[in-house]
């Protein structure tokens, strides 16, 4: 029973894209599109670079934002607004998922790597606005992104989250490795596993595990 694993757990942190709606809504896709036309415009590079510098960049430093900011001194603001301004028009409301993470005990909070006024925008398709306890986006970290440890500790701070009694859920695994270390239980939210010492639980179906965290 997957529910007693969760009895001590006091803070419920859910990462957003991807998490919180379904990947087949393809936001990212739309994202890394804006991406390469800003990493293009900002560098002056071929489009077949930047979107080369954009992988790299993700793989290296969490996001292709701290790559920027690192090795181009670019300004995370206008890249923030700019690169999270597309169409959520086909999102789609889940009531279901609004009233299980309503029924968990305790703190509700979303902590992205995007940023925040982005993560409202997206919680508010979703029918789920008015859910959580907060919102907190890459720029609430100081820019520091996941999975670097010293970003959670920023949020978590910050917060007054004591993560020995907290449950992160999150689709990348790198992001879940630092809340592990940290005494979180963790829950990885993918269409596919990946088997790593960090993850103590897998689920495709958020609300179907949600569920049976509070029946």
């Amino acid at each position: 029973m997957v529910a007693k694993h969760f009895t001590h757990v006091r803070s419920w942190v859910f990462d957003l894209d991807n998490t919180l709606y379904p990947p087949e809504a393809a936001l990212f896709d739309q994202i890394e599109v804006r991406m390469t036309d800003w990493v293009m415009s900002a560098i002056g590079v071929s489009r077949e670079r930047a979107d080369q510098l954009r992988k790299e960049y993700w793989r290296q430093y969490g996001t292709t934002l701290a790559g920027l900011m690192a090795e181009h001194d670019v300004d995370p603001g206008p890249y923030l607004t700019d690169v999270h301004d597309i169409d959520l028009g086909h999102l789609q409301a889940d009531p279901l998922l609004a009233a299980g993470i309503t029924a968990l005990p305790g703190r509700k909070i979303v902590y992205t790597n995007g940023s925040g006024p982005y993560a409202k925008k997206v919680l508010n398709a979703r029918g789920l606005g008015g859910v959580f306890d907060a919102v907190y986006g890459v720029e609430h970290a100081e820019f520091h992104p996941k999975p670097d440890r010293i970003a959670f500790e920023t949020i978590f701070e910050a917060d007054g989250l004591d993560s020995t009694t907290a449950a992160m859920f999150e689709d990348d695994p790198r992001n879940l490795s630092a809340p592990y270390e940290m005494g979180m239980r963790t829950v990885h939210v993918a269409p596919t596993p990946i088997p790593a010492q960090h993850i103590h639980h897998y689920t495709d179906d958020l609300t179907g595990f949600i569920q049976s965290l509070i029946d």
